[in-house]
């Protein structure tokens, strides 16, 4: 009696552990076999949500045939309570072991937003504002405003955010991007700044921003940054007007409707560097690392005057002989051949 009694019992637990062993085995094997996925999809975790609450939001969802594999998997693991809320991409070929990694290691979706070299700071705002995706947290949109949200010292921003594309997910607010971007301004020009070339005209690091920012309005070829960055050097160095037109242009503001007319170069404001010697109070627009680079590194040379081609390249001059000689030739030539056209 007692012999088969522990018969028994030896076969309930062989029993039970070839019952846990097909169990481990089939958990195994289905956390590595692929998701029911067709197409890239999205599934949000919301705060507070525990992994039976995502499972079984998976499983309604058709991605998932055995939610209860995945919660018995993350507590095996001990990754249960280690899940992260936000928005996860859920993609072909992925299975439910690497869904718990991601779910655990908080790769969300991430989303760009670029901010092109040369905008204005109004631009940028604009950008922010237009952006489904970004939380709307400004109360202000004045450039004062928005400095005393950001807590930033400086007294204009203009100029003063780094243009790039920055990644973020979805919450993420539009002054998280602008401190982002403040920051990153910040960082690249102090490391540009400690690298700058010897006997600059700048009394600081802002002075040369705002030059660079003048220059990244001037062309957008990379070959041509050093060589306008040589032309104003020289020129502040001798004490003559810069003459840009990009600062014309920001100075006019809403009235510039593309095109600039001789009215336009009396106009009264510091930012007009026609009217007005040495450099406008801040930046123009905000510069590229590369912009700000040739404020610092200029090209050597002895020109110090330039036009437009026609091609969005320049003809560089060393006297104001030369440079009439180049504006006729460039400019004039191409408004008369412009005003040919419309007569015909």
């Amino acid at each position: 009696m007692k012999y088969q009694v522990v018969r028994f019992v030896l076969l309930i637990l062989l029993t039970g552990a070839a019952a846990l062993g097909w169990l481990i085995y089939d958990i195994q094997a289905f956390m590595i076999q692929p998701l029911p996925l067709t197409e890239r999809a999205i599934f949000t975790i919301e705060k507070g949500m525990s992994l039976r609450d995502v499972s079984a939001g998976l499983a309604r969802s058709g991605w998932l045939t055995k939610p209860y594999y995945l919660r018995l998997a993350g507590r095996h693991s001990g990754q249960a309570t280690a899940i992260k809320a936000g928005e996860y991409a859920l993609i072909p070929g992925m299975d439910p072991r690497s869904l718990l990694e991601m779910f655990v290691a908080g790769r969300v979706v991430q989303y760009p937003i670029t901010l092109p070299e040369g905008w204005s700071f109004r631009q940028i705002l604009k950008a922010l504002a237009d952006n489904p995706i970004l939380r709307q947290s400004l109360t202000e949109h004045s450039p004062a405003g928005v400095m005393r949200q950001l807590g930033v010292e400086e007294p204009f921003l203009e100029g003063l955010l780094f243009p790039d594309t920055y990644h973020f997910s979805r919450g993420t607010t539009d002054i998280e991007i602008l401190r982002r971007s403040y920051r990153e301004m910040k960082s690249k020009l102090a490391e540009e700044w400690a690298n700058r070339a010897l006997d600059l005209p700048y009394q600081n690091e802002y002075e040369a921003l705002i030059m660079a920012s003048i220059i990244e309005k001037e062309t957008g070829f990379a070959e041509e940054r050093a060589t306008i960055a040589g032309v104003f050097v020289r020129r502040l160095e001798r004490r003559m007007k810069l003459q840009t037109d990009p600062t014309v242009i920001y100075a006019m503001d809403d009235a510039y409707a593309g095109d600039i007319k001789r009215a336009d170069l009396t106009i009264d404001s510091p930012y007009n560097t026609y009217l007005y010697p040495g450099l406008p109070p801040t930046p123009i627009a905000s510069p590229g690392r590369a912009a700000i680079h040739a404020a610092l590194h200029p090209e050597a040379g002895d020109s110090l005057y330039f036009v437009a081609m026609g091609s969005g390249r320049h003809y560089f001059s060393a006297t104001l002989v030369e440079h009439n000689r180049a504006v006729a030739r460039y400019q004039l030539s191409r408004r008369s051949d412009s005003q040919e056209k419309v007569q015909e």
